[in-house]
């Protein structure tokens, strides 16, 4: 039986948290009474497929990663704002919440990493390579919300705002520069400054699980100690 009573512990201590929470909150205060948080979920990720067209369209020209950019800002609103909403409101509906936001967050870095992928800027591997740590840290995550009661939101002060912030950078560097001028060659392979991004920042994700995993491990050990 689903245990519709239970809230999971929200751990959310990214750089931007305390002024980020300010404005979602002013914008939620002001929000029509007519729009609740599954709108704003959808337009979410409407903002993610208006990234993704913007990506693939940038094959045809570099000012199109201002609609991949502008599809993230839209992604960043209704993603941000829908649980925002629902507490101002104190209309929070913490199973339904929860399965449809982060299902469609799944959804949302699959269709953005896919149209990251198909521009000429980034190779399809290295747009794989960060789906694949986005959905570990993500199962990480959600296997503690599950076991313990916590949803922790951000690791090493680093959250989804963070996240979208640097990749809209990227997205500009590459507007006023020529994509030429943003390649490094590694043995005869090129890489561009958003394959290296990519890379490194799989890395950090997986580095993060591995540290968080065998710290846990032996959390859990304890509060499951062998019976043996």
């Amino acid at each position: 039986m689903i245990n519709t009573k239970r809230l999971e512990v929200r751990i959310q201590t990214s750089f931007l948290n305390s002024v980020e929470k300010k404005i979602l909150i002013w914008m939620a205060e002001r929000v029509p009474k007519k729009i609740n948080s599954d709108h704003l979920t959808i337009i979410g990720f409407i903002g993610a497929l208006i990234s993704t067209a913007g990506y693939i369209l940038s094959n045809w020209g570099n000012h199109f990663l201002w609609l991949a950019s502008f599809g993230l800002v839209v992604n960043w609103f209704g993603d941000s704002l829908d649980g925002t909403l629902a507490r101002v409101r104190n209309a929070q509906r913490s199973v339904y919440g929860f399965f449809i936001d982060h299902n469609v967050d799944a959804l949302t870095i699959l269709v953005i990493c896919i149209g990251a992928g198909l521009s000429p800027f980034i190779k399809f591997s290295t747009a794989l390579m960060v789906l694949a740590a986005y959905l570990i840290i993500s199962i990480y995550t959600y296997i503690n919300a599950y076991l313990i009661g916590e949803f922790k939101i951000t690791y090493n002060k680093l959250g989804p705002t963070e996240f979208r912030l640097v990749v809209i950078l990227i997205n500009t560097i590459f507007i006023y520069f020529p994509i030429e001028k943003q390649i490094v060659t590694l043995d005869e392979v090129t890489f561009s400054i958003f394959d290296v991004t990519g890379i490194g920042v799989s890395l950090i994700l997986i580095i993060i699980y591995l540290i968080s995993f065998f710290k846990d491990r032996d959390k859990f050990a304890k509060i499951d100690p062998p019976k043996y």
